[in-house]
């Protein structure tokens, strides 16, 4: 008799309203939680440059890196977040976001084509290193180091 008190109690329109709420709140969070650690997500906060092969997308580029002269110097966050710790993590979620959804749904270009976004931030830390080199260089304000130097880095 108790199990069938309990079982009417939880089907009540509280007990269902519960169980949607558990079910609307809760499975997207294990939904993402499980794909982060599923595809070593995790690892995107470091700067470990190996965090970048877990999508096999980013394979050559990896390898490319290491064959670069930057590799020695720099690490991919140095090139491709901005500085400061906040603008750092809020661009590796939402380019870690864009990443997983476009790899997951296999929806992305081939070749990799860089945001306008992410190309000022490297276009930032090209200067930040190498000002001293492009000081006297009388350049248009919409010439951007990667429109000539695209290579450096992922040298092929």
């Amino acid at each position: 008799m108790k199990l069938y008190k309990i079982l009417i109690s939880t089907l009540t329109l509280s007990g269902i309203a519960t169980f949607i709420w558990f079910v609307i709140f809760t499975a997207p969070v294990s939904f993402v939680v499980s794909t982060m650690i599923y595809s070593k997500g995790y690892s995107y906060l470091s700067d470990d440059p190996k965090a970048c092969v877990n999508c096999h997308v980013m394979q050559d580029h990896f390898y490319a890196y290491e064959k670069s002269s930057h590799h020695a110097v720099a690490n991919c966050n140095s090139c491709h977040t901005p500085e400061g710790f906040l603008p750092k993590y809020l661009s590796k979620a939402v380019n870690g976001w864009n990443h997983g959804v476009a790899f997951t749904t296999g929806d992305y270009p081939w070749p990799l084509k860089v945001t306008q976004f992410n190309r000022n931030i490297t276009n930032k830390a090209c200067l930040k290193c190498h000002s001293d080199l492009v000081h006297n260089i009388n350049i248009k304000s919409e010439t951007n180091c990667i429109q000539c130097h695209s290579e450096v880095g992922h040298m092929k």
